[in-house]
């Protein structure tokens, strides 16, 4: 049994109202929900809030809210594990059990049903036993990073690295915050270890983060650049 669990709080700070506000058209989270349902590979999805009104967009994209989120789990500083793990003994306690979770992000609009198809399926090869996470490449090596200072001012982080070509550099992955699997079990154990995830490579293009204004847009150039203007009107 695979569960879709989409952690959609209400009270963001940056962009007020994220998880619904206006994208292209429709509720920003129901793209990851869209995508969700195309895929069929879920029994259930859940989204995981303590707002009346994001539950009332859930319920309209044809997921109602079996349960509201416990207010304690919902404030700026609370981790995604407790709240995917509170969910998990909830729906325990009415007699439905998982095996496999999916945290896929109300925030990923980019990607699509074939992303998450291919998560599953390589969650799977791995016996399901190690959690799968959607990464991408850096759009330059890492080693060249520098801190930009108060005043202005650079100091390279590797020291001596900028001149190396980046031909000769690996190529180093990030977590695009949009899906992750993960085993139940681990959830329910407290014994998810970001340190053994498989990474399952995605494009860059859909990897965009949406935590404050500038990246709303830039992910709304990227979807109107891929045609998808339309969409939006199709999703409500």
């Amino acid at each position: 049994m695979r569960i879709a669990i989409v952690p959609a709080r209400g009270g963001s700070k940056r962009i007020p109202d994220k998880n619904i506000v206006d994208f292209v058209g429709a509720p920003l989270m129901s793209y990851s929900i869209r995508a969700a349902q195309s895929s069929g590979l879920f029994d259930t999805i859940h989204v995981s809030t303590e707002s009346a009104r994001i539950a009332d967009v859930a319920a309209g994209l044809g997921v109602p809210v079996d349960f509201m989120r416990d207010p304690s789990l919902a404030d700026d500083h609370t981790p995604l594990m407790p709240v995917l793990r509170w969910v998990l003994e909830q729906y325990s306690s009415r007699g439905q059990q998982f095996d496999t979770v999916c945290l896929l992000m109300p925030t990923a609009p980019l990607i699509d049903a074939s992303d998450l198809e291919r998560g599953c399926d390589l969650f799977e090869r791995h016996g399901g036993k190690r959690g799968v996470m959607a990464v991408t490449r850096f759009n330059v090596p890492i080693e060249w990073a520098f801190d930009l200072h108060e005043d202005g001012t650079l100091s390279a982080r590797n020291p001596g690295m900028a001149g190396i070509r980046s031909q000769d550099l690996r190529p180093a992955y990030h977590d695009t915050g949009t899906f992750v699997f993960v085993p139940a079990a681990q959830i329910k154990a407290g014994t998810v270890d970001d340190g053994r995830m498989i990474g399952l490579p995605i494009a860059a293009y859909k990897a965009v983060d949406i935590d404050d204004p500038e990246d709303l847009q830039l992910a709304e150039v990227i979807f109107r650049g891929l045609g998808n203007s339309q969409l939006g009107r199709k999703l409500l």
